[in-house]
């Protein structure tokens, strides 16, 4: 009887710990009891976020849409990449290296939002990328940040920072 307990218990806490586990890894926060300023902005962010990377993870099939998204004025930091501050040659980029090949993924749970008064809001957040070149490829998770600008009641993307 006394097994049957122990049992039973050591049972309760390794279901406890790989919930507790399972649910950690599907949502991440970047600062700690992290809360939005503006529940409204970060929804609008969180939606242009989507909307741009199904534009992204699509792009073969609509660049325009993609392009869309940027702002003439984009600057593009990449740790591998270097730095870009031409929308031309962005989309290019895309087209050549990632349209067909790569699609990101969010890390559910990542993104924060943080307004910039008369000006728009700052997006910070983790992803992966997967690349079909490379199926076998464990992705790991990256950092970014998205300046996003509102222009005329129309949201750009003004900066990106992409840090693997």
């Amino acid at each position: 009887m006394k097994k049957d307990i122990l049992k039973t218990l050591f049972l309760l806490l390794i279901i406890s710990l790989i919930t507790a586990c399972s649910s950690q890894s599907n949502t991440y926060r970047l600062t700690k009891n992290y809360k939005p300023d503006d529940i409204k902005l970060y929804k609008t962010i969180v939606a242009l976020d989507s909307a741009f990377f199904q534009a992204y993870n699509t792009c073969n099939l609509n660049l325009d849409k993609y392009s869309s998204f940027y702002a003439e004025e984009i600057e593009f930091y990449h740790d591998n990449g270097g730095f870009m501050n031409s929308k031309k040659e962005i989309v290019e980029g895309t087209k050549k290296n990632i349209c067909g090949k790569v699609t990101r993924e969010l890390v559910k749970g990542s993104i924060e939002v943080y307004p910039i008064k008369n000006f728009g809001a700052i997006e910070i957040g983790l992803h992966k990328f997967h690349n079909s070149q490379e199926p076998n490829s464990i992705p790991s998770v990256a950092r970014f940040t998205i300046i996003w600008k509102k222009i005329n009641n129309d949201w750009k993307i003004i900066k990106v920072i992409s840090l693997h």
